[in-house]
């Protein structure tokens, strides 16, 4: 018996699971899925749930309801990979041999890595919602807001979502005048980069919309530290800005037994084959998601699209074939922009954002780069698709390779 082993069982992992059990052998082959527990949390939920849009019954499942029947599913920690002897150590004391490898490890927030960010103020006045933790203490403290300085900060690049950040602002922009505290507040949203976005196009036009809900932008600002007792962030430059409320998106990094293992760089993402998905160390090792070093987004869009390439080359691993350079980076990407609004974008590794219509020429429905309500519903509507369809590896209607078909350059 032959043993593929995925560490993960988030969006990339499950979805693995679920396409690896149905084109290999049960007789030749076990998979088995490993993860820390049995909470399988729909991330881009974790915008909604601050402004009590949805319910955390909407976006957490167990993830033994996910994981393919087929498949082993084994909660343990990792502690660490040794991919001479390849084999995983679980803290739990088993030990898991492998023929292949599939990292899907995801990221962390490491808030404590920014001095003061974890201090008295910590889900007091500063708030992550990148966790589950995190997303229901602010929502308790924005339905008390009276007013005051909201300020929004990315710590550094790059993060999971990187649209989130900002959907974030227009949501809250939205949900304060509905509650009719808006003109009593300022919004300011903090970034390291020169611009609301790291795509030119798609950077003028979000920047465009910020300012035309009156939310102003602080560009460049690499965030030293927190000083909780003042109520200030403060820059490496020296420059400071001083909130009420700092919603705050921390430093990322690779997992832990990651880092441990030697696998991943000096952030703890793992070296890979922007392609081809095959560790760049290990030739039976790939990766997906969120746990790549990839210069894409890291989102659930981008492991979808990965995964439709990467059960063929781990099939083509397998039979000894050459593996397919076919990964593009594509990603697409809904964006919030309050009022029951959102834009779509849709890019890769090549070619930025773009305005036309998605996925149909002239007919979209969706709108690239423009706001629109029927985005807003998409945006909605892959809730749906993602716990019945994307989780399960079904095939979507969207191809994993970016076309131009409909956009407008």
């Amino acid at each position: 018996m032959k043993h593929l082993v995925i560490l993960g069982a988030g969006t990339g992992g499950t979805m693995m699971a679920h396409k690896l059990v149905r084109a290999l052998d049960p007789s030749e082959w076990r998979v088995t899925l490993v993860d820390r527990d049995d909470r399988h949390l729909y991330q881009p939920g974790l915008l909604f749930l601050p402004f009590d849009s949805y319910e955390e019954r909407d976006i957490v499942r167990s993830r033994r309801e996910l994981v393919p029947p087929e498949a082993r599913f084994v909660i343990s920690e990792v502690d660490r990979v040794d991919p001479e002897a390849r084999t995983v150590a679980l803290t739990n004391g088993q030990r898991l041999p492998y023929d292949v490898l599939i990292v899907a490890t995801g990221v962390r927030i490491a808030p404590e890595e920014t001095p003061g960010m974890q201090g008295e103020g910590w889900h007091r006045d500063v708030f992550d919602f990148y966790t589950l933790e995190g997303a229901r203490a602010l929502r308790d403290r924005l339905a008390a807001w009276e007013g005051g300085r909201l300020v929004l900060n990315v710590v550094d690049m790059p993060i999971k979502c990187p649209v989130a950040p900002l959907e974030f602002v227009f949501l809250a922009d939205d949900f304060l005048r509905k509650r009719g505290v808006r003109k009593k507040t300022e919004i300011l949203y903090v970034t390291p980069l020169d611009g609301a976005f790291t795509k030119p196009k798609a950077s003028a036009a979000l920047g465009d919309l910020l300012q035309r809900k009156g939310i102003g932008i602080e560009a460049e600002f690499a965030a030293e530290r927190v000083e909780p007792e003042r109520k200030v962030l403060r820059a490496y430059d020296g420059r400071e800005v001083d909130y009420d409320l700092l919603v705050t998106i921390p430093l990322h990094r690779g997992m832990a037994a990651i880092e441990r293992s030697g696998l991943g760089d000096a952030s703890g993402f793992v070296p890979t084959d922007k392609h081809t998905l095959q560790s760049k160390a290990f030739e039976n090792i790939f990766v997906i998601g969120d746990a790549t070093d990839l210069p894409v987004s890291k989102a659930g869009s981008v492991a979808h699209f990965q995964g439709d390439v990467l059960i063929q080359n781990v099939l083509r691993y397998i039979e000894g074939r050459e593996l397919l350079a076919d990964f593009d980076g594509h990603a697409n990407c809904f964006i919030e922009t309050g009022e029951g609004k959102a834009i779509l974008i849709d890019f890769n590794y090549e070619t930025e954002p773009l305005p036309g219509k998605f996925p149909l020429p002239v007919v979209g429905p969706f709108t690239l780069l423009g706001e629109s309500h029927v985005n807003h519903w998409g945006k909605l509507g892959f809730r749906w698709m993602y716990w019945n369809l994307l989780l399960r590896g079904e095939e979507l209607p969207i191809d994993h390779r970016m076309v131009m078909a409909g956009k407008r350059s």
